[in-house]
């Protein structure tokens, strides 16, 4: 298996006929109904994918070699920081004279005159510190995310004590991250934003979830506090134009992942019998987050002329903090399945594979699916669903793209021993959770978009910050090689939209990548989410 080609098209046998959805919210319930409305098909991702040749090919091209050392990484970056900063410079984006208008790529815009009243664009900072304050789960089902926290720490104090954190002022700062513990209840995480930015007066703010960062982001826009980088994949996050002070998670939305997991089933209907309907059941999270993977589904669906009369949908819900599940995945292990697909997070995800390895599923499935919220084999190992593993053996997921630092195979890999050495040092097994690595994946570019602003004129603000993080264009280390982080002011709003299929293979205790690698960059469309309707407009 080549873990690291890179594929520039899709192979169409692994994303033929793909469309992307930005859909309303959908009914849940096991009717099997099509409750999607206000369908749209993402055009720009239509477009790449007809432009590519035979069933099963790919159009590949010659990537530079993947640097073989952490030297030969930060000087990568160091380029990449520098072209940047250099076409934020010759634009003459950022904060306007008179203060009132921020500009950036693409008709990116802010009008700052409309902050809330007191305002500052350098609160929580001092000429050595800056804070940014999170809120995450750091208790509960998905409890697990809350080593995220332990890897932005980590990330921000080693580059901190390496004094990398100077700005254009001259002023050389160290982070003060401070986290709260929000259980993943958009209920505490108000109150606990409202602290961050009233009591500790934090420069950024970082949460974690849909739901809570639903409940909190127009506050935060309201009150220009960016919240970058926001640990949720909601398509919510994807508009710079409404919310320029909030931004998603480094892997494709939930909608996307929803529309290839709709492909996947379209290029396997010939493996079931034509004149009975093919049953794709789903364990649907009973929040925003789950109701935005179902409506996506669902709205792929009702336009697919494949699926449309050959698909029967079924759904059970869960709420985000059941302790069990074995009720729900009892109902949909009756329904004759042809596809399961957990669309969950969390304790969840093990939960799946346990239920359906104990009732049934496992055999009579033909295809188990785990979310991108559950990459990494923690969600997975033998270690969480007992036995000998096989309870695993053979589930898919669409990868994200982002590196497992459990997996053995990249144990050479010079970041994951570079990450692995910064968390052991603080006391932090490293094995101890895929979410560990996960975690790297938000700080790093958090990091970059820092090292960016402060070179900017004025140092660091929130206002170069937000600029600073629309103009990213790097080389992540911590996804496949290849996959390219990059915004683009109001024209790309995502900062990964690539990945690749994968199997888990219990024997090896690793999801092993199949098909061709995905790179839909730049082509996802934006979304102005509405909370009334549920959905993008």
């Amino acid at each position: 298996m080549q873990r690291r080609s890179v594929s520039l098209r899709l192979g169409t046998s692994a994303v033929l006929g793909l469309s992307l959805v930005a859909a309303a919210c959908g009914g849940g319930g096991s009717d099997g109904g099509d409750s999607a409305t206000g369908i749209t098909v993402d055009k720009g991702v239509q477009d790449a994918l007809s432009s590519t040749t035979t069933p099963g090919s790919a159009t590949t091209v010659a990537a530079k070699p993947e640097p073989k050392t952490m030297d030969e990484w930060e000087k990568l970056w160091t380029a990449e920081r520098a072209a940047v900063v250099k076409r934020i410079k010759d634009n003459k984006w950022g904060l306007s004279a008179d203060g009132k208008t921020v500009t950036g790529p693409e008709g990116f815009t802010i009008d700052v005159s409309k902050c809330a009243v007191g305002w500052s664009n350098t609160e929580g900072l001092t000429d050595t510190a800056f804070k940014v304050g999170g809120t995450l789960a750091l208790s509960g089902t998905l409890a697990d995310y809350g080593n995220y926290g332990k890897s932005i720490d980590t990330l921000l104090a080693y580059y901190g004590d390496k004094g990398a954190f100077k700005d254009s002022n001259g002023k050389t700062r160290k982070a003060v991250y401070i986290q709260k513990d929000d259980a993943y209840d958009p209920a505490k995480t108000i109150p606990l934003v409202d602290e961050l930015l009233d009591s500790e007066k934090a420069f950024a703010i970082w949460t974690l979830g849909t739901g809570p960062t639903m409940k909190t982001y127009d506050k935060l826009n309201q009150r220009c506090v960016p919240d970058l980088i926001a640990m949720t994949g909601h398509p919510a996050w994807a508009d710079p134009i409404n919310h320029p002070w909030t931004s998603g998670a480094p892997v494709p939305s939930y909608t996307t992942e929803t529309q290839l997991w709709g492909t996947f089933i379209e290029q396997r209907l010939g493996e079931f019998p034509t004149d009975k309907k093919v049953v794709v059941c789903a364990l649907v999270m009973n929040n925003d987050f789950g109701k935005v993977y179902d409506a996506g589904f669902r709205s792929y669906v009702a336009q697919s002329a494949k699926l449309k009369d050959r698909v029967e949908f079924v759904t059970e819900t869960i709420e985000p903090t059941a302790p069990t599940i074995t009720d729900p995945m009892t109902t949909l292990g009756s329904k004759n399945c042809a596809f399961y697909i957990a669309m969950t997070a969390g304790t969840s995800c093990t939960q799946s594979v346990v239920e359906a390895a104990q009732n049934g599923m496992k055999e009579k499935v033909k295809y188990l699916f785990q979310p991108l919220t559950c990459a990494g084999t923690s969600f997975i190992s033998k270690e969480k669903v007992g036995g000998d593993g096989t309870a695993s053996k053979g589930w898919h997921m669409f990868n994200p793209g982002i590196k497992d630092i459990k997996d053995p195979t990249l144990s050479a890999d010079p970041w994951m021993v570079f990450i692995k050495d910064l968390l052991t040092k603080k006391g932090i097994d490293p094995n101890s959770s895929s979410s560990l690595g996960n975690g790297f994946g938000y700080a790093w570019p958090f990091v970059q978009t820092l090292l960016v602003a402060q070179e900017l004129p004025g140092g660091l603000t929130r206002t170069n910050l937000v600029v600073a993080h629309r103009t990213l264009s790097m080389t992540p280390p911590t996804h496949l090689y290849g996959i390219k982080l990059e915004m683009n002011g109001n024209k790309d709003a995502y900062l990964i939209e690539g990945g690749q299929f994968a199997v888990f293979d219990s024997t090896k205790q690793v999801w092993e990548l199949e098909g061709s690698r995905i790179d839909l960059n730049g082509k996802s469309s934006l979304c102005a989410w509405s909370q009334s309707t549920s959905k993008c407009s």
